[in-house]
């Protein structure tokens, strides 16, 4: 099936979507395939990023149904993966003017919704290792028996995490991802290593 565009302006009535089985062209689905597999990557699911590829690539809203239709998914599957991509932020609901079903549109602005992405899930996940690591570096210090060495290379690794949450922060803030203390830390090891 080929996609349809709406072009008509305010108060004019939306068409229905076709009522055939809807599949995409083969480029769609190439390029929907490749975001979902890029998505899958980065750890999430694959038909998620299928949806919001779908979205993104149409530029304009779709509903629940056409999106089933389109990707050949489930209802029950298309609205859940619906539900996780409005709370990562990649995703809105959208009314049409006299429209009475829900619509879902793709955020656009890439930066922001990397931006969201890596706030909810990258930094959490930074402050756990980071807090973790403050932990195994006061039980260590408890033990009194962990030799030097090994206390200095769990400082670095504190140190590491440290560097790496601020570099997403920044990357939060600005939208800039500065690594130069996280090489740094690496650098340092690399030296101690050859004073040796």
């Amino acid at each position: 099936m080929k996609g349809y565009l709406w072009t008509g302006g305010p108060g004019s009535q939306r068409p229905e979507a076709p009522t055939e089985n809807a599949r995409l062209a083969p480029w769609e689905a190439i390029a929907v395939d490749a975001v979902g597999n890029v998505i899958e990557f980065w750890g999430f699911k694959r038909n998620q990023g299928r949806v919001w590829g779908l979205l993104y690539l149409r530029g304009e809203p779709l509903t629940a149904g056409e999106i089933e239709r389109e990707l050949d998914l489930s209802k029950g599957g298309v609205s859940m993966l619906l539900r996780d991509l409005e709370r990562w932020g990649v995703v809105q609901r959208v009314r049409v003017p006299q429209d009475t079903v829900w619509r879902y549109r793709a955020e656009t602005d890439l930066v922001r919704m990397v931006t969201h992405v890596i706030e909810e899930r990258e930094a959490g996940f930074v402050a756990r290792i980071r807090a973790d690591l403050a932990e195994a570096r006061r039980l260590a210090e408890q033990a009194g028996n962990v030799p030097h060495e090994r206390l200095q290379r769990l400082e670095r690794m504190a140190t590491l995490g440290d560097h790496v949450e601020r570099a997403l922060r920044l990357f939060i803030k600005t939208s800039r991802l500065d690594v130069a203390g996280v090489l740094g830390a690496f650098r340092d090891d690399t030296g101690a290593r050859k004073g040796r």
